[in-house]
């Protein structure tokens, strides 16, 4: 049987385009609709909303501080595809508005296709020793130092994007919201193996 975990470059290529490209095409549903999320790119989501701000900018300057952390953590290839995928989703998310558009999507079904593409695209970059960078690499740095579980953390991270969510979008749009990010999560949860698909 083939060893999964080990990718020459070109493998590792295709799989962090097609990531951080899902990944931005996500992006680009949940802020046609005006939809939030969770985790670092609800952050920049929130933050594009309230200052006008584009989203790909935000996020690419919200993940800089985290970089130190995920090298500790991780080790430097993780950092170095990391970097790379967080400023290939980002450049695509200014981008891809301008190439294509939306005459009719249901807020519901965008939340579910928003969840679904969103889960599809971190599991690729998992699979490739990446990720999008940001709270979940404080969330492990914080069970290492202090034994609190990296799950509770970015439970706890999301709740407090989406209580912020509240002031600047009506509870249904949140409600809405949050049925993505249960169906990102879902995704991850059911077909998500760490040991199969991360090789930093």
């Amino acid at each position: 049987m083939t060893d999964s975990t080990h990718h020459s470059a070109i493998d590792d290529a295709q799989g962090i385009l097609f990531g951080a490209g899902m990944a931005a095409f996500g992006i680009t549903i949940l802020t046609h609709l005006g939809l939030v999320t969770g985790q670092t790119a609800g952050l920049a989501v929130l933050i594009s909303y309230a200052t006008g701000w584009g989203f790909g900018p935000v996020f690419f300057a919200i993940n800089l501080p985290f970089y130190w952390l995920g090298y500790r953590r991780m080790g430097g290839r993780f950092v170095v595809k990391t970097f790379v995928a967080v400023a290939l989703m980002s450049g695509l998310a200014m981008v891809l508005p301008r190439w294509l558009s939306f005459a009719a999507l249901d807020p519901v079904l965008g939340a579910v296709l928003f969840g679904a593409i969103s889960g599809a695209a971190l599991l690729a970059l998992f699979r490739h020793g990446a990720s999008l960078g940001g709270v979940g690499i404080v969330a492990l740095y914080l069970q290492d130092r202090t034994g609190f579980r990296a799950g509770w953390t970015q439970l706890a991270f999301d709740v407090c994007v989406f209580a912020a969510a509240l002031t600047l979008r009506d509870a249904g749009t949140v409600a809405i919201s949050a049925l993505g990010a249960l169906v990102v999560n879902l995704v991850i949860a059911v077909n998500h193996r760490r040991d199969r698909y991360i090789a930093a």
